[in-house]
């Protein structure tokens, strides 16, 4: 599929990208193409920076954010945040046996089990889950800072995966295939 929106290089990217462009390429060594491709616009760049980083220093655990991206990926088919998930679920500690579980939603640890089921109700049901998902999220262990925060990884996931298909972005992580649609 060709690229729709562009990533660009650092010269021609707007000078607020361009200092966004600075601190992604301290923490991640390089600046991966669907952030290039986001700073057409600095505004968009920088909201999604300032949510990424706020949610990495949730109560959430990284395995489970992983976890949920991973599921997110899959369902939303956006080829690109599956790769990037993958290499980010593997840093975040997970096995290979567990990134391949979170893709299909599912996962052998209770608390992560309920966090994804939540995580995907909320993407179908655009947040009304009703009472008794949240009463089975908690009952697995998670609390209201997690459950809240399960929204923002969610809502987080949505805007990248959408934003991926959209752009068409190139995929400059391992590739990884996605399962077979249902």
């Amino acid at each position: 599929m060709m690229q729709t929106i562009l990533a660009l290089a650092l010269e021609d990217a707007p000078e607020a990208s361009r200092r966004h462009f600075a601190a992604v390429q301290t923490k991640l060594g390089r600046v991966p193409a669907m952030m290039r491709s986001m700073a057409h616009s600095p505004a968009l760049l920088g909201g999604y920076l300032a949510l990424s980083g706020a949610l990495s220093e949730a109560r959430l655990d990284a395995p489970i954010r992983e976890r949920i991206a991973l599921a997110l990926a899959e369902t939303s088919r956006c080829g690109y945040c599956l790769a990037a998930h993958v290499v980010l679920g593997r840093m975040a500690g997970l096995a290979p046996e567990e990134i391949d579980a979170a893709r299909r939603g599912v996962s052998g640890d209770a608390k992560a089990e309920a966090a994804l089921r939540l995580a995907l109700a909320i993407r179908e049901h655009t947040g009304d889950v009703g009472a008794p998902a949240l009463a089975d999220a908690r009952a697995a262990g998670l609390d209201d800072a997690e459950i809240v925060e399960i929204v923002g990884v969610v809502a987080l996931n949505l805007l990248t995966n959408m934003f991926n298909r959209l752009a068409a972005t190139e995929i400059d992580f391992p590739k990884i295939a996605l399962a077979a649609a249902e």
